[in-house]
């Protein structure tokens, strides 16, 4: 029979790893530890507990009913465990220690200024910069593994996140020469209808948003190509595969590539870049980040 106060905090963190991934091995690398001890420590806390909580079919893995409430509580025990050690430690350290941002790779390229203030206003603090998706960031920040991260609007509302817009940029239709009537510095919305485009890929908030508007304008949009890469959107279009639409710090970083852009108009649809975090505690270091952003980056909301 579980007693209470018995509970493992290693086993439970395991077990929330291994139930996150569906998977015992990727669990293994995660966590730097091998998969047989994955799997010791997720028996010991079915031990502890003296009930089942994963269910394994040969390489498939599903939660049972209590598995499914040790996992959703076990996130919140964690979480606030991360919260205690961060509390502790930033009252010892003060301005002190290692701040990690989650930013993703469309938006490192708007931080180097940042990075550069901040390095030169906080020295005594340690920065460092995880990448991957924005939607990963704003579930890695809900979680409590990151503090503080970067994202593009609108972030998942079922998260519950805390947002504070930092930049907003207007999107640019990208061509090759010839593409836009001669001098055209806009482009309305409707008029690409009847164009191909090339886009990000679909997990970008960007290309969510512009299908969004294509929707909302009355259209299906022909797309003939999509990247996780920006550049690669910049060359198709400048090859006459498609019409690129890019927010404005890529055009302003396009070099001797032949193309012509003009801004996108009725509606204007905006780049929205926001930092987000889960409003529980917020440590000096992420506190003085923030500012720094807004500092500098703020001149363009």
């Amino acid at each position: 029979m579980f007693s209470e106060g018995i509970l493992d905090i290693r086993s439970l963190r395991y077990f929330i790893e291994t139930a996150r991934l569906s998977s015992f091995t990727q669990a293994a690398e995660k966590l730097h530890v091998t998969q047989s001890t994955v799997s010791k420590m997720v028996r010991q806390l079915e031990a502890e507990l003296a009930t089942p909580l994963l269910l394994r079919d040969g390489r498939q893995l599903a939660l049972t009913d209590t598995g499914r409430v040790v996992f959703d509580r076990g996130q919140e025990m964690l979480a606030t465990l991360r919260l205690l050690v961060q509390e502790v430690q930033d009252t010892r350290a003060l301005r002190q220690g290692t701040l990690t941002v989650g930013i993703p790779p469309m938006i490192n390229l708007l931080f180097t200024p940042v990075l550069k203030a901040f390095r030169k206003r906080h020295p005594e603090i340690a920065l460092v910069l995880a990448e991957d998706t924005g939607q990963v960031i704003e579930q890695r920040v809900a979680s409590g593994e990151l503090e503080i991260g970067m994202t593009v609007l609108p972030s998942d509302p079922s998260l519950e996140l805390v947002t504070m817009p930092v930049a907003s940029y207007p999107i640019w239709a990208l061509g090759m020469p010839g593409t836009f009537r001669k001098k055209q510095a806009t482009i309305r919305l409707k008029s690409l209808r009847d164009m191909p485009l090339v886009l990000l890929n679909d997990d970008f908030a960007l290309t969510r948003s512009l299908l969004r508007r294509f929707d909302e304008a009355g259209f299906a949009p022909t797309i003939a190509a999509q990247s996780g890469q920006w550049d690669w959107l910049v060359a198709m279009a400048s090859a006459g595969l498609g019409v690129a639409l890019l927010p404005e710090p890529f055009i302003e970083r396009i070099a001797g590539e032949p193309v012509e852009a003009a801004r996108v108009i009725e509606p204007e649809i905006s780049w929205d870049v926001a930092q987000v975090w889960n409003g529980r505690y917020q440590s000096h270091a992420a506190t003085a980040w923030m500012l720094v952003c807004q500092e500098i980056l703020g001149k363009r909301l």
